[in-house]
């Protein structure tokens, strides 16, 4: 871990993800959007907590990522910033942010991180995006790479479909993954990928693996929080375990609260001044 006085904990490096590969520790990475969130993720131990470009469709009602902004995503990571005192936090760089030239993507992703503090970006694609990759990492920009689904292409790729079953796309995928470890990335974001292939991707590369419907044979595991927790209820894809029914909670508290208003139960003594 990185050096730290008094009781402050240890932030998590980049270098952390590497020796925790090295030593076949797991990684846990989870997707939020706020302070409140990221600071109750961050307490329960996660390593990673990830400002994903999802908040355009899990919070903001958006049919897709693409039309998430640049100063959306800034907004959010300033917000998990504030929240988060040990994981590491992560941007994800939002659709035209680094493809349209190796320029665009130096200032946007150097903006992003001069304006939220956060650790590192994360960019989605193979080896298109490999130069724009090692482009950052030379002036000192740690980078999260993104394969397999990488959502900013779901009009590409024909749909939110499952990428690598067959012997091309799954060798392409492989490429991918080395041009991107090649390209300086720390770890790899692995996304609806075949659960063998998965694993084959993950034992050749020295970074880690973070798997999204890839199988256990990752060197870590992500979910959008809100999605774990059973707050999104009616997004039920088949690599989701829900660990908690929220939503359920939400509507049952909200509901026993109205109950209370209409009836002048609340406020009562005990909530007056």
């Amino acid at each position: 871990m990185s050096a730290h006085s008094g009781n402050t904990p240890a932030s998590v490096t980049t270098r952390d993800f590497l020796t925790w590969k090295q030593q076949g520790k797991r990684i846990v990475v989870v997707s939020a959007y706020d302070a409140l969130f990221g600071r109750l993720a961050d307490e329960a131990g996660v390593d990673c907590v990830l400002v994903g470009d999802s908040l355009n469709q899990v919070i903001a009602g958006e049919p897709s990522t693409l039309s998430a902004t640049l100063e959306q995503m800034i907004y959010h990571a300033r917000m998990v910033r504030r929240g988060v005192k040990r994981a590491m936090v992560v941007i994800d760089m939002p659709f035209l942010t680094f493809q349209v030239s190796r320029d665009d993507a130096l200032r946007n992703c150097g903006r992003a991180l001069q304006h939220t503090h956060v650790q590192a970006v994360k960019l989605e694609g193979g080896e298109q995006v490999a130069p724009t990759v090692r482009a950052l990492v030379d002036i000192g920009i740690p980078v999260m790479g993104h394969i397999g689904l990488t959502p900013q292409s779901v009009h590409a790729l024909g749909g939110y479909r499952v990428q690598g079953k067959d012997d091309k796309t799954a060798a392409r995928l492989e490429a991918d993954a080395r041009a991107l470890e090649d390209a300086g990335c720390f770890s790899l974001v692995l996304e609806l990928v075949p659960a063998a292939l998965a694993e084959r991707i993950s034992k050749a590369l020295t970074i880690p693996t973070i798997g999204i419907g890839a199988g256990p044979g990752c060197d870590g595991q992500v979910l959008v929080l809100l999605d774990l927790l059973g707050l999104n209820d009616t997004f039920s894809p088949k690599f989701l375990k829900r660990y908690a029914t929220l939503a359920d909670d939400v509507r049952r508290a909200v509901g026993t609260f109205a109950e209370d208003v209409r009836q002048g139960r609340y406020p009562d003594a005990g909530h007056s001044f």
